[in-house]
């Protein structure tokens, strides 16, 4: 099953606990939290730009996820005593460099790393550009909704919804950065905050693509039932 990058965003969204069609409160007796990760998902300049770029190497794409299936085939031969699983000794096996095997899935992965380095790049630009926007539009709404302290979601133990300003800050980053550019000027290197933030959203992203197959996957195979 496959799943286009808008599900993985709005599934990442889900998961973030952001309802950005129904903006929260602001905040609760002064007090609010707001996530950055997913501020920058919400925002339109990401979600056009992440399209953007998708399209734009739709082919090194195409030829990346064709590596992929080809490296996946080329390491089940290890499985040598066919569970689907590879044991310790099987695993030893795929770390000697002599072997031809090994040294061809070494070679997609080269192959791989210099495809997937240039979208990278771009994304991590749009990234960038969005995240140097969020302090501006986090005090835009603490401002806004008189708030005096705003905590980190991961530092909350408890809070209610309302408490949640990530929404209202998506709403001013769409106002501050509209669109993003996607493809970087030559001399351009990324802050390494935009990096870390980068990484952050690709492990959301993943994990909220991987919870929908397997959810699909769990439909598909479901059991029928029929009423007596």
């Amino acid at each position: 099953m496959t799943f286009t990058l808008n599900t993985a965003m709005k599934a990442a969204l889900a998961a973030a606990g952001v309802a950005l069609a129904t903006p929260a409160a602001a905040q609760v007796n002064g007090m609010a939290t707001a996530d950055i990760t997913a501020a920058v998902i919400g925002s339109q300049a990401f979600q056009t730009g992440f399209q953007q770029i998708s399209t734009q190497y739709e082919s090194q794409r195409s030829t990346i996820e064709q590596r992929q299936q080809q490296r996946q085939q080329l390491i089940q031969t290890f499985d040598t005593n066919g569970d689907g699983q590879l044991d310790q000794t099987e695993q030893q096996a795929t770390q000697d460099a002599s072997n031809t095997t090994v040294q061809q899935i070494q070679a997609i992965d080269r192959e791989m790393s210099q495809l997937q380095q240039p979208i990278n790049r771009a994304r991590v630009y749009v990234v960038q550009q969005v995240a140097q926007n969020y302090s501006a539009a986090l005090q835009q709404v603490i401002s806004d909704n008189n708030i005096q302290f705003v905590i980190s979601p991961d530092a909350l133990v408890y809070g209610p919804e309302a408490a949640d300003i990530t929404s209202n800050i998506v709403t001013a980053l769409n106002t501050r950065v509209p669109s993003a550019q996607i493809t970087p000027p030559a001399d351009w290197q990324p802050s390494e905050a935009a990096v870390n933030l980068y990484q952050q959203i690709q492990q959301l992203l993943m994990i909220s693509a991987m919870q929908q197959q397997q959810q699909a996957a769990g439909g598909q195979q479901a059991p029928a039932t029929t009423g007596r």
